[in-house]
């Protein structure tokens, strides 16, 4: 058993951007595409990663910093920072949860596959620390070690039904056939956006205005074009921070090439993800008929959505903007901020890129998070001290996954801690997930339209004077 448990964190210690060419390499062998296919694939999907992970750590750092000197430059005395995903997911992996759990999900999966109670066929190991990460609180929380793989098993199991639930979304807006994104929070936040896209359909006025950066660009040209915007939205972001002009217009140029190089890297994935989804499908549809299986993978892939882009650089001031008028939060916004696409993405989707209602779901999605995440500090603290990467005193939290209702929901139900903050949240994250799963089982997630019709909406709209950016 030991052997298994040291070999397991040998996997999980060469890191995602190689461990994820082994695995789709690997895959690829028991599918039958032979060596040279394989590793093609294998290594497409690594190059595609590690252009994400460039990109992304572009975000993280330089956004990230901008970030923190604009809640110095207002004097936000905010004394618990958010450590972001990458300090969070080493705790998960050092947790006594952390390897067991990898056997755990994919046990869970194969179960689920074989009761047809999912479609998703889960490859993205690397994000198993989400669920560990809940085993590892709940621990914490319990002692009870067995309690805390049970909880392991449940966030698997809704992690997999949301890839389900979301596979219009990411079919029909992000055009990510044969996948589906069960992992992180963009998946389990996405599920508030179908009752405020709804909600918002009920709004006159409200329920007329589309802003999306293809609309933008259809009125502005040139300058609506998204790395035009991504300049924009950099050089106000600087200005905010307190830069001069010149360090506000790197960050400028910076944010304009996240723009215009994150769906360049993510095609990569794309192209040596393909081979891999297709013979998958095949095979599973061949032993069981009428699966439309899907691959599930990092919801990294929808970044490449320039939507999602420009959403993420939006909600950076008005995720500060939240805390500070949130009463009662303590945590400064800081490890997280630049990766807020992970939060916004699938509902970007179900907004249908639509920046200006994304706006109202995301401003639900953060607060919502970062209430939470106030709540878990303790948890995770305690949870850092345990395997030494926090020292005694550090005040840390983390919006991705101490963020999280999943988490928060279960830690609190096996400490029977069952107050109005549980109650509240229960309804809220439960009530939009059972309205969601409504939704996608009626077909009315997502409903693509062909162009036909997208031109007649779009003359109908002019006539009745709506009020449309397009």
């Amino acid at each position: 058993m030991n052997i298994i448990f040291e070999a397991l964190q040998y996997v999980v210690n060469l890191g995602s951007t190689f461990m994820l060419p082994v695995i789709i390499f690997i895959i690829g062998l028991c599918l039958r595409l032979g060596i040279g296919k394989s590793l093609r694939a294998g290594l497409t999907v690594g190059i595609g990663f590690v252009g994400v992970n460039l990109v992304v750590s572009l975000m993280t750092g330089d956004l990230g910093s901008a970030a923190k000197a604009m809640a110095e430059n207002f004097n936000l005395n905010l004394s618990i920072i958010d450590l972001g995903w990458p300090g969070t997911s080493p705790m998960a992996w050092a947790s006594d949860v952390g390897i067991i759990a990898i056997p755990v999900a994919i046990g869970v999966n194969i179960l689920m596959l074989c009761v047809r109670a999912t479609r998703v066929v889960n490859v993205d190991i690397w994000n198993v620390w989400h669920m560990a990460f809940t085993g590892a609180i709940v621990e914490m929380a319990t002692g009870n070690f067995a309690i805390a793989l049970v909880c392991v098993a449940i966030h698997a199991a809704i992690a997999y039904k949301l890839g389900d639930m979301f596979v219009p979304v990411t079919d029909g807006y992000f055009e990510l056939e044969g996948m589906a994104m069960p992992h992180g929070t963009s998946a389990y936040m996405g599920v508030f956006a179908a009752p405020v896209d709804d909600l918002l359909d009920r709004i006159p006025l409200i329920n007329r205005i589309n802003i999306t950066p293809e609309t933008v660009e259809e009125k502005l040209g040139v300058l609506g074009q998204p790395m035009i915007i991504g300049f924009f939205l950099g050089f106000l972001i600087g200005l905010l921070a307190g830069y001069d002009v010149g360090r506000a217009g790197t960050l400028a140029v910076e944010m304009a090439a996240v723009m215009k190089l994150m769906p360049l890297v993510v095609k990569f994935i794309m192209e040596g993800l393909m081979p891999i989804s297709e013979a998958a499908r095949e095979m599973l549809n061949k032993h069981f008929k009428g699966g439309d299986f899907r691959i599930g993978l990092d919801c990294a892939l929808m970044l490449g959505d320039p939507a999602v882009v420009a959403s993420s650089m939006l909600f950076v001031p008005l995720t500060l903007l939240i805390a500070v008028i949130m009463p009662g939060n303590r945590i400064l916004p800081f490890g997280d901020l630049a990766t807020i696409g992970f939060f916004v993405a699938i509902a970007v989707g179900v907004h249908k890129g639509n920046v200006f209602r994304t706006l109202f779901s995301g401003a639900l999605i953060m607060s919502i998070t970062l209430w939470i995440a106030n709540q878990m500090a303790g948890l995770q603290q305690a949870l850092g001290r345990s395997v030494g990467l926090v020292k005694a005193g550090e005040q840390i939290s983390s919006l991705d996954q101490s963020g999280s209702p999943i988490t928060f929901l279960l830690t609190r139900a096996t400490t029977t801690d069952l107050g109005i903050g549980f109650i509240v949240i229960a309804a809220l994250w439960i009530g939009a997930f059972a309205y969601t799963y409504i939704c996608y089982k009626r077909g009315r997630l997502f409903k693509s339209r062909n162009a036909a019709e997208r031109s007649a909406e779009h003359d109908a709209s002019r006539e009745a004077g709506k009020v449309e950016i397009a």
